[in-house]
């Protein structure tokens, strides 16, 4: 018998670590799917550092977006993002939670396919509102009817956020399994693995 040492089977996180290179992973989606929460606990699995956009938008401005949006209105909020996630996208890798409305800018698009993973995490509307309802820092839900503000949104955004690379469902379930699967999605997306076949919900909130 050999004497010769057989390496440990490398990790996913490792298979996915060394596939990326200095390119990030980015989530994208709606407010309220759980990219900051789900991106969090992604970074820390992979042992990369984590970003969420918005909060550096705050502190790049020095006020609230909230405040941002009362100043200077949205247009303006919108150039500060795509700068703020150009640059962040620049300080790879990382995991990066980016705002809902991100994604809708091509130049961000673009930026995001040469120096990114996307994965879009995807919820419907009342898994969105139970979510949201109560919390007064989304500037574009201060409407007569958050209801139907958060449908007309999902119309304009779903067909773009459907470019992302990769589709995970966001759901209430453990936010430990969001990750999992958002690993094992990684993982076959950059490395060619075979995935498990995805649980019932999954699937039918994925199409």
């Amino acid at each position: 018998m050999s004497d010769a040492v057989v390496p440990a089977p490398a990790s996913s996180e490792a298979d996915i670590l060394s596939a990326l290179g200095s390119r990030s992973i980015v989530l994208v989606g709606m407010m309220g799917v759980g990219k900051s929460t789900i991106g969090r606990r992604m970074a820390a699995r992979l042992r990369l550092p984590f970003v969420d956009a918005d909060s550096e938008i705050e502190a790049a401005a020095g006020m609230t977006i909230p405040e941002i949006f009362e100043r200077h209105g949205e247009p303006y909020f919108r150039d500060g993002e795509a700068r703020v996630i150009a640059r962040l996208l620049d300080g790879g890798p990382g995991v990066l939670a980016t705002g809902g409305g991100a994604f809708m800018r091509e130049e961000t698009r673009r930026r995001i396919a040469a120096k990114a993973v996307s994965i879009w995490l995807k919820a419907d509307p009342d898994v969105i509102m139970r979510r949201v309802r109560r919390r007064a820092d989304r500037p574009l839900l201060q409407t007569a009817d958050p209801e139907a503000t958060v449908t007309r949104l999902l119309g304009e955004r779903e067909p773009v956020y459907r470019n992302a690379d990769l589709t995970i469902a966001s759901r209430d379930v453990p936010h430990d399994r969001i990750v999992d699967e958002c690993i094992e999605m990684l993982r076959a997306h950059l490395c060619g693995a075979a995935v498990s076949e995805q649980p019932s919900d999954v699937a039918s909130a994925a199409r």
